[in-house]
């Protein structure tokens, strides 16, 4: 099944202006790249993919189930930029809070806390209490309540902000697994050099348009000729946004 966002328009308030109108993507399949500066509509794109707001106009789905529907949300998780520790629970009963919230048993969501905890590789610190917890920890604490109700669609708000090199390295290394198990993965960044070469696919936005969604490679051939090596997903993006600010 294929989440879908067709002819979506979404705006802040009546007076102010839209973030995203008629706006329309696909997500393909593995883990793709959502890249743009502050302010082009990513968060609105993933917040309206993931059901946390609703179009204005137009339709979110996934296969044949609606937005509005309690079986679209099962399938879909959502991982906001800020992931907030809870001083009095161990990261097994965070989890296992959210699953519960999410409609799981209180039997259910223990169990499953603890295989979320393993995907992400925090079987180690499940019974640390998440205010001790790294950032790069409590990020994927984070990403595990959102599969702890075996979501098929990850949705992930920058969700590296803030690790270091080692930590980003391990987060990379945990979205790879998700992604062999079948999960789709969506990733918003500013930084282009958060993945964008090892994604599967990219989407740069700006402004609430899409300048280009493609395969990696179709990113990365925008790069100027004579890119210095290492910088060629930093040039290629450089590139769409200024033929996107021409437009």
């Amino acid at each position: 099944m294929t989440l879908v966002l067709s002819a979506c328009s979404y705006r802040y308030g009546r007076v102010r202006p839209y973030v995203l109108r008629a706006f329309s993507y696909e997500l393909p399949d593995g883990l793709t790249i959502l890249l743009g500066p502050n302010g082009a509509g990513k968060s609105t794109l993933l917040k309206l993919a993931a059901a946390v707001v609703v179009p204005q106009a137009g339709r979110v789905s996934y296969g044949n189930l609606s937005s509005r529907s309690k079986e679209f949300r099962r399938e879909i998780a959502w991982m906001p930029q800020s992931i907030t520790p809870l001083p009095s629970l161990t990261a097994r009963e965070y989890v296992a809070y959210v699953g519960w919230l999410k409609g799981l048993s209180r039997t259910d969501a223990w169990e499953r806390a603890q295989q979320a905890l393993r995907r992400v590789e925090l079987t180690e610190q499940e019974g640390v209490r998440t205010t001790q917890l790294s950032g790069g920890q409590i990020r994927r604490v984070g990403v595990a309540a959102a599969l702890v109700h075996d979501a098929r669609v990850l949705l992930l708000d920058e969700p590296t902000a803030g690790m270091d090199p080692r930590q980003r390295r391990l987060f990379r290394d945990v979205l790879a697994k998700l992604v062999e198990d079948g999960v789709q993965v969506l990733l918003s960044t500013h930084d282009v050099a958060d993945l964008a070469e090892e994604a599967d696919h990219v989407t740069v936005m700006d402004r609430g348009r899409v300048l280009l969604s493609g395969d990696t490679g179709a990113f990365l051939v925008e790069a100027p000729e004579g890119t210095a090596p290492g910088r060629v997903a930093e040039g290629a993006y450089t590139a769409l946004l200024e033929r996107g600010e021409q437009v």
